[in-house]
C-alpha cells in the first residue's frame, strides 16, 4: 500500500499552519461553519496545531484531539491543558494497519468525529473512512473537509504532500462506499478558488505568503457575504457531512 511517509518535522505543513493561525477570522468563519453539525462527544482528526481545535474548547464542547505526528500532539497538550473540557490528546493515524487493534478503546465512542484538510494527505481515502466511521456510536456523524477541484492542483499541493483535491461528487462517493447517510454536502469559501489559482498556479508560491493570508483574512467578512450570495454552488473547500446507520 502506498502512503506517506509522515515525518516527524514537516517544515512546509507547519509554516502553513502558523500562518493559518494567524488568519482568526478565517479559522472562526471555518468553525462557524461545521459547528451547527457537531454534537455530543467530538474527536478532531488532524488536529495540527489546534487553530480550529480552540474554538471547540472555549465554546465548551467535550473534545479528544489528535494528530499523526507526536510534535504537534505535544504542542497540543501543553498549549490547552487548561480546559476542563478537553478530553486528551491522541496520536492517531486513520490508515494504521493495526487500526482496530491500537484504538480498540476509541471504537464506537464519539457522536461527531471531524476531520479538515486531512483525507487529501492520504493515499487510501476509502481506508480512511471506513476506519473513520469505526469511531462513531450508531447515529455519531462524519465531517470531513478537503481541498476542491483537481485542475486548481498546483506546487502548493505538491509542496503540503495532498494526493488529490475533490468536489461533492468525488468525496460523496467515500461517504456512499462506507454506507453512511449523506445530511449536507457543500462547498466553502468561493473567492478561495481565485487566491489558490493566482498563489499557486500564477505565482508558483511553494508556501502560502504570510501577507497574503493575512490580507485575505481581513476580508472574510466579505468574502462570507459572497459565500451566501453564489448558494455555496462553488468554493476552494468541499464538506460533506454523514451519519452512521
Amino acid at each position: 500500500m502506498k502512503e506517506i511517509e509522515f515525518k516527524e518535522v514537516d517544515q512546509v505543513g507547519g509554516d502553513t499552519l502558523d500562518v493559518i493561525s494567524n488568519a482568526n477570522k478565517f479559522n472562526r468563519w471555518t468553525y462557524d461553519t461545521i459547528r451547527p453539525f457537531c454534537k455530543g462527544k467530538i474527536l478532531e482528526i488532524g488536529s495540527g496545531v489546534g487553530n480550529i481545535s480552540q474554538f471547540f474548547l472555549e465554546d465548551g464542547a467535550p473534545i479528544l484531539l489528535s494528530d499523526i505526528r507526536k510534535g504537534y500532539c505535544s504542542e497540543l497538550k501543553h498549549k490547552f491543558q487548561a480546559y476542563p473540557n478537553l478530553e486528551g490528546v491522541e496520536l492517531i493515524d486513520l490508515v494504521d494497519p493495526a487500526f482496530d487493534e491500537k484504538f480498540k478503546n476509541l471504537l464506537g465512542t464519539f457522536d461527531t468525529l471531524f476531520s479538515l484538510n486531512v483525507v487529501e494527505h492520504i493515499y487510501d481515502d476509502n481506508l480512511a473512512i471506513h476506519n473513520a466511521k469505526k469511531l462513531l456510536k450508531k447515529g455519531g456523524r462524519l465531517i470531513i473537509l478537503v481541498p476542491s477541484y483537481q485542475f486548481l492542483f498546483n506546487g502548493l499541493d505538491k509542496e503540503l504532500d495532498h494526493y488529490r483535491r475533490y468536489n461533492k461528487k468525488t468525496l460523496s462517493a467515500l461517504f456512499d462506499k462506507n454506507d453512511l447517510k449523506i445530511i449536507n454536502k457543500q462547498y466553502f469559501n468561493f473567492m478561495g478558488i481565485f487566491a489558490w489559482f493566482i498563489s499557486g498556479k500564477l505565482q508558483r508560491n511553494e508556501t502560502i505568503p504570510e501577507g497574503q493570508m493575512g490580507l485575505y483574512n481581513a476580508l472574510v467578512p466579505i468574502f462570507k457575504i459572497i459565500d451566501h450570495i453564489v448558494f455555496r454552488a462553488a468554493g476552494l473547500s468541499t464538506i460533506v457531512v454523514g451519519e452512521k446507520k
